[in-house]
Parts: C-alpha cells; sequence; structure tokens
C-alpha cells in the first residue's frame, strides 16, 4: 500500500483539532482553547517527539511504521473505524480485529483519563496491561513496559517468583489455580494460534511443573477483595471492580477501599508515595 500524505495529514489535523485537553486527560490551563490541541501536546500523548508528529501534518518525513500509527491512534483516542482509516492512509493494513486487539475503546480511555486520583489500569484478556494511571504504578508497578510473554501477569505468575510478593502468601494457592485457569480457558476460546501467544508458554514453561496444567479447572474468577502487600506501605486490602469492553475484551481494573479504613488512609498516601519512591 501507498502513503497518502496529503490525507494522512488532514486526517491527524481534523483529529487533533477536535480534541480538548480534558477529552484526553490533560488540565485545560489558562488561555482560551479555540484549536483543539497542540502539536506537542499530541506528540507527549503518542510518545514521539513533536518535530517527528508537525512533519506528519506537513506531508513531510519517512512514512511511519505501524508502530508509531498505533501510538497516535491511542495518543489521540481513535476509534475502531479511525484506526483502521489511519493506517491506511499511512500505507498499513489496519491490525485485525478480534479478542487480541490491543486497541482500547475510547470510551474506556475516557474513564480512565478520570481516575488520576484512583489505582487503575486496562488489561487484556490475557492479563496484559496496556495502561495504568499514576496510582496504579505506584500501586503495582510499571507493568506496561514488559515484552514477550512477560506481558502476561499469568505467565509471570508462574516464572517470575518476585511477583508472588505483592501479595499475601494465603492467596497464592487461589491465585495459581486462577490464572492457569484463566490462561487455558483463553487458550481454548482463542484457539492454537493466538492462544499459543501466552497461554502454552505458560504452561510448558511455569504452569506444568506447578501441576496446575493437568488438573484442567476452568471458571476459577478473582475474587473481588485483593490482599495486596505494598514495599512501603504494608498490608492492603482493596476491592477490584472491573468494567469489561465486550468488543475489545479489555477490562478497566479500578481498586477501593472501604472509607474510613486503614487500607483506605494507605491508599491516599499512595499519592503522596508517587513512583519514584518504588525505583
Amino acid at each position: 500500500m501507498v502513503i497518502d500524505r496529503t490525507g494522512l495529514a488532514e486526517f491527524l489535523r481534523r483529529c487533533r483539532e477536535s480534541l480538548q485537553p480534558e477529552d484526553v486527560g490533560l488540565p485545560r490551563g489558562q488561555r482560551p482553547r479555540t484549536g483543539g490541541l497542540q502539536q506537542e501536546e499530541v506528540a507527549a500523548l503518542c510518545h514521539m517527539s513533536t518535530d517527528y508528529y508537525a512533519r506528519l501534518e506537513r506531508e513531510r518525513g519517512f512514512r511511519p511504521s505501524e508502530q508509531m500509527i498505533a501510538s497516535i491512534v491511542q495518543g489521540l483516542h481513535l476509534s475502531l473505524d479511525e484506526r483502521d482509516h489511519l493506517f491506511r492512509l499511512a500505507g498499513h493494513n489496519p491490525p485485525r480485529r478480534g479478542g487480541v486487539d490491543e486497541h482500547i475503546n475510547p470510551g474506556l480511555l475516557r474513564i480512565l483519563d478520570r481516575l488520576q486520583d484512583t489505582p487503575a489500569e486496562i488489561i487484556t484478556e490475557f492479563g496484559e496491561t496496556l495502561r495504568q494511571t499514576p496510582l496504579g504504578v505506584v500501586l503495582t508497578g510499571d507493568t506496561t513496559g514488559y515484552t514477550g510473554p512477560d506481558r502476561s501477569l499469568g505467565y509471570r505468575w508462574f516464572t517470575d517468583p518476585t511477583v508472588r510478593h505483592l501479595y499475601v502468601p494465603e492467596e497464592h494457592p487461589f491465585l495459581t489455580r486462577t490464572f492457569a485457569s484463566n490462561l487455558r480457558e483463553v487458550a481454548t476460546l482463542r484457539g492454537p494460534v493466538h492462544g499459543r501467544r501466552t497461554s502454552s508458554t505458560c504452561f510448558s514453561r511455569g504452569a506444568r511443573s506447578s501441576g496446575r496444567c493437568d488438573d484442567h479447572e476452568i471458571g476459577i474468577h478473582p475474587k473481588e477483595v485483593k490482599h495486596f502487600i505494598h514495599p512501603k506501605l504494608g498490608a492492603l486490602e482493596l476491592n477490584s471492580q472491573q468494567l469489561i469492553d465486550p468488543d475489545q475484551a479489555h477490562s478497566l481494573l479500578v481498586y477501593t477501599a472501604v472509607p474510613g479504613s486503614e487500607s483506605y488512609e494507605k491508599l491516599q498516601l499512595l499519592s503522596v508515595i508517587g513512583p519514584q519512591s518504588l525505583r
């Protein structure tokens, strides 16, 4: 496919100018907004330089890679139809739609953007973290930077013992059953091609050695109340509420504490601690 530089530039400008800061979780600031987001704001949202993004709107530069287009799609909170259109304008075939699609529904992103004072994250059905709020990072660490099978929390549960330090030991057996059940269910649902991405790898390297693959348990669901062990605050008892996007098979997880409880007070301290203290 050939890039349509004029169409790409015009579409990016239209998308940028139709957004206001609060639409993408940014503060509005003092000056009036008449032309939508600034180029530097979009570039920051898309994790690229302002110069690189500006060249796209000026119909210049190299053809953006699929990874760059995917970043722009999420930064501009585009819908699936808009995403596919942008990929074609850039001269790429759109990603296949389905359960393994990592495109986040714009509505789900808007909800996450309004939860900046709450630990929350968006995950795939494989347990891969796509996006976290700042307090989500403080609670569990930054889990968006993993690559390959390590992106799946279920995989890491069986292959990286340090992951278990975040949860009270009494719940480890149940969590082991839960993660094995979930990966088995996804592998069956998506078939050998897509399920192989994490499920088969997890079973062969971790779950099988723990005996969790031979019992064929299915339908083991996570408990609503989760007990964390935070490296700075100690024990935390949090309720996990889940909002599911059925089209993308993504889930928005929000962690809250009962008002007045000790965990509630500790949760207020998370914003004071900040992610820097966990490094």
